[in-house]
């Protein structure tokens, strides 16, 4: 069978075990390797409050070279303090000893319950374990998505090839993330391996724009985590000539990126906590882009929308509610709504529309809803998905 995860690109070995952390027993505990060394670049959440790995992971990937990415999911290592810190720290000492490379050349990222100190005992065995553990086969790449999951219920990848200069580029990505997913780097965890040779700015700036344009674009509920992280690696083992700047190869290249995100982002918002399906908002006619991404972040977000998707309600009310409320310049007379292929508001009066087919539309697994501010020329989109009393239930549930 062809491997399709992250060790599927040239130059990476992975491996994901329990260790304890969770209580459960699931894996937990992860590391990604890059014997030759490779070049990083990163996103991270604008949350105020951040991990500690999100602290020490932006310092050591502003390094030329990276040569590993561990990972431990079911404790978040967020207002940790000092402690949590030097336990992050220990995690990439331990890693970067195993494969005989320095500290600063490991990156780190955790995700799980805030305010509780990691289990350093149990973490440190597992790196060790882990590290005996790594291999580029299909099965250690599978067992990486599965040891950075929470609340989600399946693994998330992604793969793709793009040809440049008659070379093949491989691409691949893992994400998890089910619930505090927000605009914002909306992605929680995710990583991306590819064999490229890129230059960092260039790798940096693709990253940026595939995040901007997917990820981004997602919205759960609103609530963006404090430990949201996203890393590309590129081992550069491709032996393409390295692309140094934004010509034709860079574009293919960014373009094959940003589509992995997309999917990466639409299997996110499809296994959302109590999720059973999304939708995508597209707002044109806007004065500005900045009010086109309001609009469609504020129908995306509004709980009253989502439970009425939930229950394949067309209530367009909710949605005209929800735009004339963001703050967003429209003009009332020329503001029109369609849900699907059936238009249920134009120029600011109900339209005539079939509840029923509708309804149907809703009940999909993925539909579209379309707004025109009739202000101007600018458009925007966002994903969002339904909001079912299992979400209430999963986060009443988990604590600590």
């Amino acid at each position: 069978m062809k491997n399709t995860t992250i060790t599927a690109p040239k130059g990476f070995l992975a491996a994901g075990i329990s260790c304890g952390i969770k209580t459960s027993g699931k894996k937990d505990l992860c590391i990604i390797a890059c014997p030759t060394g490779a070049t990083a670049a990163g996103v991270f959440t604008t949350n105020k409050v951040v991990s500690a790995a999100v602290i020490l992971c932006k310092k050591h990937i502003k390094g030329s070279i990276i040569e590993a990415v561990v990972v431990n999911s079911g404790n978040a290592n967020t207002c940790t303090g000092k402690t949590g810190f030097k336990n992050a720290q220990i995690m990439c000492k331990t890693t970067a000893q195993l494969i005989d490379t320095k500290a600063d050349k490991v990156l780190v990222a955790s995700t799980g319950i805030i305010g509780h100190q990691l289990p350093m005992e149990k973490v440190s065995r597992g790196i060790i374990l882990a590290g005996a553990q790594l291999s580029n086969s299909t099965k250690a790449g599978n067992d990486f998505a599965q040891a950075i999951m929470t609340t989600d219920t399946r693994c998330k990848q992604a793969f793709t090839t793009v040809n440049i200069d008659s070379v093949k580029i491989t691409i691949a990505g893992t994400i998890k993330g089910a619930g505090m997913i927000g605009p914002n780097m909306a992605t929680t965890l995710c990583f991306i391996t590819t064999d490229i040779a890129i230059s960092k700015p260039l790798l940096q700036k693709a990253l940026a724009d595939a995040v901007g344009n997917s990820l981004n674009k997602l919205t759960v509920d609103g609530h963006q985590s404090t430990n949201d992280t996203a890393i590309i690696l590129a081992s550069g083992l491709a032996d393409n000539k390295p692309i140094v700047k934004t010509g034709t190869q860079y574009k293919k290249f960014a373009a094959a990126l940003s589509e992995l995100c997309t999917d990466l982002a639409k299997q996110m918002v499809l296994d959302a906590e109590g999720a059973t399906r999304m939708f995508t908002v597209i707002v044109n006619g806007a004065a500005s882009k900045a009010d086109a991404a309001k609009a469609a972040r504020a129908i995306a977000n509004y709980d009253l929308i989502k439970c009425a998707i939930h229950g394949g309600d067309p209530n367009w009310g909710r949605i005209i509610c929800a735009v004339g409320d963001c703050g967003a310049k429209l003009i009332l007379n020329k503001l029109s709504c369609s849900i699907g292929n059936s238009i249920v508001f134009k120029n600011g009066q109900p339209a005539k529309f079939d509840p029923k087919k509708v309804s149907k539309i809703i009940k999909q697994k993925e539909h579209t809803v379309t707004i025109n501010l009739g202000a101007g020329k600018h458009s925007a989109f966002c994903y969002g998905c339904d909001l079912s009393a299992e979400y209430v239930r999963i986060n009443a549930d988990y604590h600590t």
